[in-house]
């Protein structure tokens, strides 16, 4: 990316990500180019989908089709007992991720740990499974859609749900669906990308259009690009703490954070675009 879009002779682009895929999978990956990579984690942070496919009669190291097989299952279920499962699964979740992820144990990466072969003790996190459908079932492949918190390991829901009916749940295709809501329609191929390259840019207010629109009037746009907080003419009463995308008319400044102050509103900004104050001097 950092290739594609730097151009030449000029200082090198900085590009950055929404949310790391799995090396199985496929599907949905936000690239953030320039000042925009100051706003990935809201990437990171989004609700995610996904449609994931496992198989019931065998595990491996990695719980997914990549790893070395650890155990094979004999055995069956049936359409009507995986389905009455499913729900135990939607909501708030007591998650263990993977031994074979990318989370640091004491400044180190789980999965290099792993296979150095160190003992790894992984913790159970917090997570919540908004939705979960079935898709598909023929013994062993079940196929779900997932619209999961961040955080979410999809491996470690297969891996649960086949522990509950007593075999097997090794990942064997995942594919994102969607980002913070993003449709899949929005999504483009490499091979695009290189072909139409400027055709596939979306302006950075549509990444922060999950966030409020504050507008506020030049002068204190100026304040703002100089990170002065900002009395809003709202009352406390009647407007309630949220985070905010600001704009001047249709220029982005950047975003903050609205507060209750003594009499009014206060807006605290939190990021200031560089190519705001370039307009604004």
């Amino acid at each position: 990316m950092v290739r594609l879009f730097s151009e030449p002779g000029k200082k090198r682009i900085k590009a950055g990500h929404g949310g790391t895929l799995d090396p199985l999978a496929t599907g949905m990956l936000p690239i953030l180019l320039g000042e925009a990579t100051r706003y990935a984690e809201l990437g990171l942070n989004a609700e995610k989908a996904y449609r994931v496919t496992f198989d019931l009669s065998y595990q491996t190291d990695t719980l997914d089709r990549e790893g070395e097989v650890t155990v094979r299952f004999d055995g069956d279920v049936t359409t009507e007992t995986l389905q009455a499962l499913l729900p135990a699964f939607i909501g708030e979740l007591d998650q263990v991720p993977p031994v074979y992820s990318a989370i640091r144990i004491d400044g180190k990466r789980a999965h290099d740990m792993a296979r150095k072969g160190e003992i790894v003790e992984m913790k159970s996190r917090k997570i919540t499974i908004q939705t979960l459908t079935l898709v598909s079932f023929e013994y062993p492949l079940v196929t779900l859609e997932v619209s999961c918190s961040k955080g979410t390991y999809i491996r470690s829901l297969a891996r649960d749900i086949g522990k509950s009916l007593g075999l097997g749940g090794c990942v064997t295709e995942l594919r994102r669906l969607s980002t913070g809501g993003w449709p899949q329609q929005m999504m483009v191929t490499i091979e695009q990308l290189h072909e139409q390259k400027e055709g596939c840019l979306l302006p950075l207010a549509s990444w922060l259009r999950n966030l409020s629109r504050l507008e506020i009037s030049i002068d204190e746009a100026k304040r703002f690009l100089n990170g002065q907080r900002l009395q809003l003419k709202s009352t406390s009463d009647d407007e309630s703490e949220r985070d905010v995308a600001v704009f001047e008319g249709q220029t982005l400044l950047g975003t903050g954070t609205v507060k209750a102050g003594l009499k009014h509103m206060v807006l605290h900004p939190v990021r200031i675009l560089p190519s705001a104050q370039e307009i604004y001097r």
